[in-house]
This record gives structure tokens, sequence and C-alpha cells, in this order.
């Protein structure tokens, strides 16, 4: 009997194993990854049944279900995943904050120009473009100063 449970446990724990190599925990680990363990569900699941089924058949065991109940990283790396995925979000949130900047400056240049309230040389389309995507991107509030100057002096 205990030969038995031995190799239930050997077996179980070499289709696990062979699971996590064979596919990403998640779509950060692979981007173009289409069944990750973490997302994986009902596949993953049968996946694993039919990985034990073949490798417990061998003893006359019929495996009639198996899932994965819990599936988190090692405490080794869930730190350093941790600060990866929080960098990922900053990444992806940056991108987006640049996508709104950039269309609001491109949509008050066009409204200066529709409406000529001002004309805007080469020169001070780059400054105030430049200004704006300070101000638009910046992390802490715009702080106005008033220019007493030119561009040109």
């Amino acid at each position: 009997m205990q030969k038995y449970s031995d190799y239930v446990r050997v077996q179980s724990e070499a289709a696990v194993r062979h699971l996590a190599v064979s596919f990403s925990y998640d779509t950060m680990e692979d981007e173009h990854a289409e069944l990750t363990l973490r997302n994986g569900g009902d596949e993953v699941n049968h996946i694993l049944e039919g990985e034990l089924s073949a490798r417990l058949a061998k003893a006359g065991i019929v495996v009639e279900e198996a899932r994965i109940s819990h599936l988190a990283y090692a405490p080794e790396i869930a730190g350093a995943m941790l600060q990866r995925q929080q960098a990922t979000a900053i990444v992806a949130a940056r991108a987006k904050i640049v996508e709104g900047a950039v269309g609001m400056v491109d949509m008050a240049l066009k409204k200066l120009s529709q409406e000529n309230i001002v004309e805007l040389d080469d020169e001070r389309k780059a400054a105030m473009v430049s200004n704006l995507m300070v101000v638009l991107c910046g992390e802490k509030a715009a702080q106005p100063i008033v220019n007493t100057g030119t561009l040109y002096n």
C-alpha cells in the first residue's frame, strides 16, 4: 500500500512539473502565449487530467478529475514578480497618459490655428508642445510661470 501511495504521489508531482514547464505562468512571462497556467482554467485542468491518466493507467488507476486548486509563485520569487507586475502597470499607465497628452496638444494647436487666436512659428510650437507635455504628463500639479520676455531674446 505504501509503494502504491508513493507511486501516485511521484507520478502526480511529475505530471504537475511537466505541466509547469510546458506553459508560462501568465502572459507576463510570454506576451504571445494563448494558454497559460493562470488563464487556462478548464483547458489546463483537462491537460493535467490527461497527463495523470497516462501516467497512472500503468498501475490500473483511473483518474476521474484533476484540478489545479492553488497557483502561486514560489516565495523566493514572489516579491520580484510583484515588482515586475507593478512596473508593467506603471508603464501601461504612462503610455496611456502620453497618448492622451499628445491628443490634447494636437487639439490645442489645431484649435489655436483654426480660430486665429495666435500665429505660432515652428520654434514657438515646439516650446508650446514641450511645455504642454510636461504639464500633462507630470506627476505634480503645474506651477504657473509668468514669462516677461520673449523666446527670441
